[in-house]
This record gives C-alpha cells, structure tokens and sequence, in this order.
C-alpha cells in the first residue's frame, strides 16, 4: 500500500512540474516584446504615380525614417511610425522636381514632412495584411489604409539583421487640401497610387531587468 501511494505522489509531482513548465513558457510567449527595427532611409522608397494629361507620371521620396515593431508571429502585435521628407521628391527631372516642391504642389516651404503612425493591423497570414493608420500630410491628418506584405528577413553584410515590406494604397490629393486637381482642365490628376518599399535594421534587444 505504502508502494503504490509513494509512485502515485511522485508522478503527481511530475505532473505538476510539467504544467508549471509549461504554463511558464506560454506565459514568456505571451510576454514576449515584437522585434524592433530601425527604417534604413537608404534603403527605403515612396514611390508615387499620378496622371498627367493623357498618360502618367511617376516618382519617388527617398528620405524615409522611422521605427517598426514586428512581431513575427502574430502581425496583428505589430506598429509602424514613419516621418517622409518631402523635400526628397524625384521625378527625374530636376526643373519638374523644383515646381512640385513650390506652393502649386506640395508646398515643402511650408509642409516639409509628412507622417504616419499606425493604429491597427489586420493579419492575414504571418506576412500579409492590411494597416490603418492616420496620415498627416499637407497639415491634414486623414485615416489611410494600407495593404502590406513582408518580404523577409534577413542577415546583411555589415552584421546587421533585416527585414523588408511592401505597402500599397491610393489617395484624393484633394482630400489633403491640394488645390491643383480641382482646376479646370488640369493637367495634374487627383487620384495618387503609393507604394512603400521600406527595409529596417534590426535594433539591439534592450538587457532585461535585473
């Protein structure tokens, strides 16, 4: 009797210390902190297309930075921050560059920067979905949405560790208080395809308490 009793206890001991095992390493997943990066303006593009008269006109903003949090198993954890210089816009031609910088277009006089920060992510799959979140652009903050994918991730040859994603949406530049699209007969469009191709470095991993 004293036998079966002592084997009984000893596997409720086990059993006991499996689930606390294993109650621990949910609970560290669930605590888990979504990996940071960096945006590598170097690396990082705003490209736009926009109709002009009876064809289309493409571009791009080079100067990108800003902050990503991805968490790689479940995107919905995720966050993006992102600060575009509007002073980095290049169409290809420096004198169509120096009038889309002036008060007709964009007005970088005034409205150097545009912005946006993410509220939400709908994960589709761990390296697609769809991000809203509030651009600021022009001095009008508007809710945007965009679709995304992640492209990857990956070691650099500098020691650093990356990730990459692509992002599309459309805007109304009119919606943003540009005024050219509302002139009769214009020769600039109103409607803007975007599409961000943005690479982050990943950032160190803060030490833990002690």
């Amino acid at each position: 009797m004293h036998k079966i009793l002592k084997i009984t206890t000893t596997g409720l001991k086990h059993s006991s210390a499996c689930l606390a095992a294993s109650l621990l390493l949910a609970c560290s997943h669930a605590l888990a902190e979504p990996d940071a990066y960096r945006i590598d303006d170097a690396h990082s593009f705003a490209n736009w297309t926009i109709r002009h008269v009876a064809s289309k006109t493409s571009g791009t903003f080079s100067d990108i930075t800003g902050k990503i949090s991805i968490d790689s198993e479940n995107l919905a954890n995720s966050s993006v921050e992102a600060k575009i210089n509007m002073l980095s816009v290049n169409s290809s031609h420096a004198k169509r560059d120096k009038h889309i910088k002036e008060k007709d277009y964009l007005d970088t006089e005034k409205f150097a920067d545009a912005t946006f920060v993410s509220k939400r992510i709908e994960a589709k799959s761990n390296t697609e979905g769809v991000m809203t979140g509030v651009l600021t652009l022009h001095g009008i903050a508007k809710e945007m949405t965009f679709s995304f994918k992640v492209l990857g991730y990956g070691s650099d040859p500098w020691g650093g560790y990356r990730t990459g994603f692509e992002a599309k949406t459309s805007l109304k530049a009119s919606d943003f208080g540009f005024a050219w699209p509302l002139k009769k007969d214009a020769p600039v469009g109103d409607d803007v395809e975007i599409t961000l191709l943005i690479e982050g470095v990943k950032l160190p991993t803060p030490n833990p308490i002690e």
